[in-house]
């Protein structure tokens, strides 16, 4: 299950939303990490995303300038990581590198 966190910086008034998402194994996690990073925030400025593997765990950082900002993003992450998980599932575990 993954865990969320979310909260406004006092000290520079944006909205930061933290998510991490466990994977059975850390190859499944490096396998989102390099599906979900090359899609950039389409907006140049208003909203950052930071993502990082530690282990099995895929963590994902958002700092916002809007709430409104901030939604789209998280909801567009979280589609296109449906979409990974589905696609593991179907071929199943990776192969041994």
């Amino acid at each position: 299950m993954a865990a969320t966190d979310g909260e406004r910086n006092h000290k520079t008034g944006q909205l930061e939303l933290s998510l991490d998402v466990p994977f059975p194994s850390p190859r499944e996690a490096a396998i989102a990490l390099g599906s979900l990073s090359p899609d950039r925030e389409p907006r140049k400025g208003g909203i950052s995303k930071h993502l990082a593997v530690t282990d099995s765990t895929l963590s994902v950082r958002w700092r916002a300038d809007e709430a409104r900002i901030l939604r789209v993003s998280v909801t567009s992450f979280l589609d296109h990581l449906a979409l990974v998980l589905e696609t593991m599932e179907m071929f199943g575990p990776p192969a041994a590198q």
